[in-house]
């Protein structure tokens, strides 16, 4: 069973057959891969407990969501903590991205400014790479309602290593 050629495209009078980019795609089937094998793992974790997930994933921009019910104060809205804790997730994610898989991320530096109060429904949070160097990875990660409103305005420095902090020997 033989396909058909991609349709012609025409750019400015000039007919070509689009091509899909082979690097775009490969990209996208590792942030995929990533995305799924970190909500894979997640389960019995903090992040799992949270109801966390990731959406889309690459060193460059992390977004998740996170439900406002489990995670709420005593006054029922989203807890601070909480915020901070989807926050740091896509930071870390990202940074460990950028670092490659040969190196290790922690978080040194969480900031956050809480701009309103949610009492439920879903939160996701946008974490857009600010700096991206060696030995540190800063993001600016901001959190919204299901209304589009914003929420919390975080920011998020990780250390890069190649061993755990405080760690002797040999590596990790």
């Amino acid at each position: 069973m033989s396909r058909d050629p991609a349709p012609p495209v025409t750019l400015s009078g000039i007919s070509t057959r689009w091509r899909p980019d082979p690097e775009v795609a490969v990209e996208q089937d590792a942030a995929r891969r990533i995305t799924e094998a970190f909500n894979a793992s997640s389960r019995g974790t903090l992040v799992g407990r949270m109801g966390i997930e990731i959406v889309t994933a690459t060193a460059e921009q992390v977004v998740g969501t996170m439900p406002v019910a489990g995670n709420t104060q005593p006054y029922g809205l989203l807890h601070g903590g909480a915020s901070c804790a989807l926050a740091e997730t896509l930071g870390s994610l990202g940074a460990a991205l950028h670092a490659g898989p040969d190196r290790l991320t922690v978080g040194i530096e969480i900031s956050a400014t809480h701009h309103r109060a949610a009492s439920a429904g879903v939160v996701t949070g946008v974490a857009t790479l600010l700096h991206g160097g060696r030995t540190t990875a800063s993001y600016e990660v901001v959190l919204r309602d299901e209304q589009g409103r914003r929420l919390c305005t975080s920011r998020l420095t990780c250390l890069i290593t190649d061993r755990l902090p405080g760690a002797s020997g040999g590596g990790a």
